[in-house]
């Protein structure tokens, strides 16, 4: 013999109930079985909303009775021939008419009693499966129908009732002694008290029911049928990458269920578990598919966690104080006023100096809770040996479940870890003596990157999935988006990185995507997103809370580069080719960095300097293993390189700096690479990162432009003005050819001065030969004295600074 329960999911309307009907069928011809089923999807919650409506004088009840009315006679209809409705009709309508009495009678009171509730509650489990056992006999005449009051029956408390299971087993193997059916079709969730009063067993308790049933009778196996295929890893509306448990023991089933895993009814296992009777989680929508075996075995296959479960709406009590130290009783008298307020306690935890109990509750408990314990400790609190209660609401319980985790060692610090690199704040742990879980309260808002932070580390193969936030997509952004398109692959098959861009923006435009923006069309969709607004792209980034997220700014712009500490302070990570913020007000520029440790988000702007050259990097790394920059000279404009190892008599000057803004060498703006500036913010960088204290005001810029060039304000003035001043550049040109020296913007540090400025560089110097727009850097430290450390490569370009900002990223992940 076999019992299946099928839930409302998988009864929610006639289609759905034929699907049900043909599984039944197709194990009728092998097994004997008894078929549990609940209420029509979201019957019982239209029920329970009536009722309350009836209790507050509110007529819309009857509104809700017609549309539960409704949907059972829809069902009727597809599933019995015409010819066979009446009679099932009438018995319908004369339930439902007993459901308008009770909710009629709601409404004259005003009031809803708990015992009424029950009762106007068990209607959907009884209209469901009065309806399943007649369409059943159309086509399986060895069927049945059986009322589960006459056999369950339970104490009066009334909500969520217990079992007599010495009546209900009783009962229940009389019944089946003497049936004949092959099939026998019952309502679950509902039951009976000693004296014939209707009862409950619990939102969920159609599982229960099905399990009672399985243990009274010592079956073969308790197939609990659903709408998914089985319980997860995770919850996989939460966690899309969750994966079905093939197998899973009793011990581990209970905790998940414990934690919230919505599959299975918590107390449903305790009627199997002592006959050692399995549990098949199978799913009414894919039949075939495995589903989750529960047994007294668990096979781990290498995994000593089995899933991640949470609890939310949570509340933290804390009880603390000196007058609890080394004083019996304390704790009994806690969990005693809690007890007799019928507070249920999910967590516990206290320290080992006995001065404070830390417990978890449901948040609607929190009030009810303070009071009665502020009341039992009253006296030691206007003693000043207790403090008031510490009430902490809207938290959440998250919990690493494995029956093999105790074989494991370092489980506990890979899980807190995981959590904190992802700047998730754990209020308080616990954990067992038999090491099967391990739980930690944790902010509401920060569930969900929990969960998805632990499930990628425990069962994802260590893929690490990194969320980019990107603003600016020009010439640099979109070389950079087509670099992830074309890497995403290779990253995830070789480094384990998942890369995926939730938001694009440019000046214009923003869109977000929490699934990862479709990087083929991105364009098109952009075009067609929201107006950009930075605030609001911050708020955005702030509420979706993903783990692993990324900032990454692709512009020139201030105000941009002034959101990086808001970003910081969540736990962002920024990666930026934007030189303005690293080149601010020291304070600015160590505040930064001081976020960036503090909260464990990486800032790093490794394209400030050199695009994709390894600059920075390299500084870092002579800093860290103790090296000193002495001396620092250098040609950091690829753009300037490019414009002077172009002009000649040939190419005026003008059209030379036109050609490098076509190329993407020079910023959107020009003058910023010609006036120097971007230069002194280069060359400022470098020096802080030397470990130097310098502002950009300390920076001699020896500009070579006139006056009038850098007083325009905007481009086309510019350019004439470069015109107008023809005379001047060439009058350059030409000192540079007398010397036969070329012409090279040149930063330079050293014994605590920095300067910038165009130099006439001789044949024999090391930059003399510096082609295009490459630039080029000689670190003098304590270890390269005499010969320096040289870096030289393309230091401006659209690609190889969108390379620059993508390494930047890989380091991240890599992490």
């Amino acid at each position: 013999m076999k019992v299946l329960k099928f839930g409302g999911t998988s009864v929610a309307n006639a289609q759905n109930i034929k699907l049900v009907l043909e599984i039944v069928q197709n194990q009728a011809k092998q097994d004997q079985l008894i078929v549990v089923v609940s209420a029509l999807s979201k019957v019982t919650d239209l029920l329970q909303l009536a009722s309350l409506r009836a209790a507050s004088n509110d007529e819309s009840y009857k509104e809700i009775v017609a549309d539960i009315e409704k949907k059972h006679l829809d069902a009727v209809k597809e599933l019995i021939p015409v010819s066979e409705q009446s009679s099932l009709l009438s018995h319908i309508k004369r339930i439902i008419n007993h459901l308008e009495t009770l909710l009629d009678g709601c409404y004259l009171l005003g009031e809803l009693s708990n015992r009424t509730a029950d009762t106007v509650l068990s209607f959907g489990e009884l209209l469901s499966s009065y309806i399943i056992a007649e369409a059943l006999k159309q086509n399986f005449k060895s069927s049945s129908y059986k009322d589960s009051r006459e056999l369950i029956k339970t104490n009066n408390n009334f909500g969520k009732a217990a079992v007599n299971f010495n009546v209900t087993d009783k009962l229940i193997a009389d019944f089946f002694t003497s049936n004949e059916s092959q099939v026998v079709v019952m309502p679950g969730f509902i039951s009976s008290s000693i004296d014939g009063i209707n009862t409950t067993l619990g939102r969920g308790g159609s599982d229960y029911t099905a399990a009672i049933m399985a243990g009274a009778l010592d079956v073969t196996d308790l197939e609990i049928w659903t709408d998914v295929n089985g319980m997860f890893t995770a919850n996989p509306k939460i966690v899309k990458q969750a994966q079905p448990i093939a197998s899973i023991s009793y011990q581990e089933a209970m905790e998940l269920s414990h934690f919230g895993a919505k599959v299975l009814f918590p107390p449903t296992i305790q009627p199997v578990l002592r006959k050692n009777i399995p549990i098949h989680i199978k799913n009414t929508f894919e039949p075939k598919a495995e589903g989750t075996y529960i047994s007294n075995q668990s096979i781990s296959n290498g995994q000593p966690v089995k899933g991640i479960s949470h609890i939310e709406n949570i509340t933290l009590i804390t009880l603390e104080g000196p007058g609890m130290i080394g004083v019996s009783g304390s704790s009994k008298r806690l969990f005693e006023v809690l007890s007799l307020e019928e507070i249920n306690v999910i967590f516990i935890t206290q320290a080992s100096s006995e001065h404070s109990i830390c417990i978890g509750i449901l948040n609607e408990d929190a009030e009810a809770a303070e009071a009665v314990i502020n009341k039992a400790f009253e006296i030691e609190i206007l003693q000043h040996k207790v403090d008031p209660c510490i009430v902490e609401k809207n938290l959440c319980i998250i919990a690493l479940v494995g029956e093999n985790m105790k074989n494991h060692q370092g489980l506990s610090g890979k899980m807190f870890s995981t959590l904190g690199k992802n700047n998730v704040n754990i209020r308080a742990i616990a954990q067992g003596a038999s090491e099967r879980n391990i739980s930690a309260v944790i902010n509401q808002r920060d569930v969900k990157k929990a969960l998805n932070t632990l499930h990628e580390r425990f069962f994802e193969d260590n893929t690490k999935q990194l969320n980019l936030f990107v603003m600016g997509v020009g010439n640099v952004g979109e070389k950079f988006i087509d670099q992830i398109n074309q890497q995403k692959k290779f990253l995830k098959e070789n480094l384990k990185i998942n890369l995926r861009v939730i938001a694009l923006s440019n000046s214009r435009k923003m869109i977000f995507d929490e699934d990862g923006i479709d990087l083929k069309a991105w364009q098109v969709a952009i075009d067609n997103g929201d107006a950009a607004n930075p605030e609001l792209f911050i708020k955005k980034v702030k509420n979706l809370n993903l783990r692993n997220s990324i900032f990454v700014d692709i512009t020139a712009n201030e105000g941009v580069s002034k959101t990086y500490e808001h970003f910081l302070r969540q736990s962002v990570a920024v990666v930026t080719c934007n030189k303005i913020a690293c080149s601010s007000a020291f304070e600015n520029y160590k505040n930064l960095k001081s976020l960036s440790r503090r909260y464990n988000a990486p800032f790093l702007f490794e394209t400030n300097v050199g695009a994709g050259l390894p600059i920075i990097d390299t500084v870092k790394n002579l800093v860290a293993s103790g090296d000193k920059v002495n001396k620092i000279q250098a040609v950091l404009s690829g753009s300037l390189n490019f414009i002077f190892n172009n002009f000649d008599k040939n190419n005026p000057f003008d059209q030379v700096v036109k050609e490098a803004g076509v190329q993407g060498f020079t910023e959107p703006d020009p003058k910023i690479d010609l006036s120097g500036i971007d230069v002194a913010r280069k060359i400022l960088i470098l020096i802080r990162e030397s470990g130097y204290e310098m502002e950009i005001e300390e920076i001699e810029n020896q500009s070579f432009l006139p006056a009038a060039c850098i007083e325009t304000t905007n481009n086309e003035d510019f350019f004439k003005s470069l015109i107008e001043h023809a005379a001047h550049f060439e009058g350059i040109l030409a000192t540079a050819n007398e010397k036969e020296s070329r012409l090279k913007f040149v930063a330079q540090f050293e014994n605590g001065k920095a300067s910038v400025g165009l130099q006439f560089i001789p044949k024999d110097h090391p930059f003399y030969n510096l082609e295009g727009k490459d630039n080029i850097v000689l670190f003098y430290t304590d270890r390269y004295v005499d010969q320096p450390l040289l870096i030289k490569g393309a230091g401006a370009g659209a690609a190889v600074t969108a390379s620059g900002i993508f390494a930047d990223v890989i380091r991240i992940g890599n992490v």
